[in-house]
């Protein structure tokens, strides 16, 4: 016996991607899912690059205290600024990543299928289901992970012949979700790369100069104290030249931290739609011709 879904049900208010997408309200165009826009994250590290020297040069450097911190930034070329740019640039793509991976996790409470033990979902009835996802749960559910799925599972059911299809449908669709996941987390993994070999870089480029300089004071032919004070030099400008290392690892490290908590954060909310899948669609499918 064929159940109706309860109209009682169809209250819910309407999730709109177009309209509620961190993305979309600044005026640029959302990323896929919990994909950021690189434009956008790139302009607002850009922003922040700009007010972070802004701080080190105006409200750092002038504290004989806070000498130290201002030199590492200041002092040692170019190398500095793409370094902090990177940093901020891959800090902001998890942030909008984990502002959006929140808003997909909004899907997971609409009971997009009743949840109702004695519902029956068969051609009839998963038409219901899509009329009520598309009509009252949200203005666009190819932008959410679960619903998308969902979506796509039940319109095809007039094309599938028997229970084990809609899995196989299911799972390849949760296969492409999480390659789609995956890939938006490739730039940040390059920065990840790229940050440490820029403060290798700085570290080379400073360590030269400073063996650079006494070798220049031995070839002179210069006395004792003259090599002395060279040396010293020298061992100053070996300890300055890590600093720019210490900064590009300390970034990294973080960058890493956040991403790799967010990767599990985003692997979970996956597992949870497999589970919702499961418990929600394949269990309650009845093909009856």
């Amino acid at each position: 016996m064929e159940m109706k879904m309860p109209m009682a049900s169809l209250d819910a208010s309407m999730l709109s991607w177009t309209e509620d997408d961190i993305e979309q309200r600044l005026g640029f165009t959302g990323g896929r899912f919990t994909s950021a826009n690189k434009l956008l994250t790139l302009l607002i590290a850009v922003i922040l690059t700009i007010i972070w020297f802004l701080i080190i040069f105006f409200a750092v450097r002038p504290f004989p205290s806070l000498a130290y911190i201002a030199h590492m930034f200041l002092a040692h070329g170019l190398i500095p600024y793409p370094v902090v740019l990177l940093f901020f640039w891959g800090m902001t793509m998890l942030f909008i990543k984990s502002r959006k991976l929140a808003y997909q996790r909004l899907a997971l409470d609409l009971a997009a299928v009743p949840k109702d033990a004695s519902f029956v979902l068969d051609r009839s009835s998963a038409a219901e289901v899509i009329k009520r996802i598309r009509n009252k749960l949200v203005v666009d559910p190819q932008h959410f992970i679960l619903l998308n799925r969902i979506d796509r599972a039940l319109s095809n059911l007039r094309n599938i012949g028997n229970i084990s299809e809609v899995s196989n449908l299911l799972r390849t669709q949760a296969e492409y979700d999480e390659e789609q996941v995956a890939s938006s987390y490739k730039l940040v993994n390059g920065f990840v790369w790229a940050i440490p070999v820029l403060g290798f870089i700085g570290t080379v480029l400073g360590l030269s100069l400073a063996i650079g300089t006494f070798g220049a004071t031995v070839q002179a032919g210069g006395d004792m104290e003259s090599i002395r004070k060279a040396l010293q030099g020298t061992t100053g400008g070996l300890s300055t030249a890590f600093e720019i290392t210490f900064i590009a690892l300390t970034g990294t490290l973080i960058m890493q931290l956040c991403s790799t908590y967010l990767q599990h954060e985003e692997a979970t909310f996956l597992d949870e739609c497999n589970d919702y899948c499961h418990a929600h669609v394949v269990s309650k499918l009845r093909l009856i011709d």
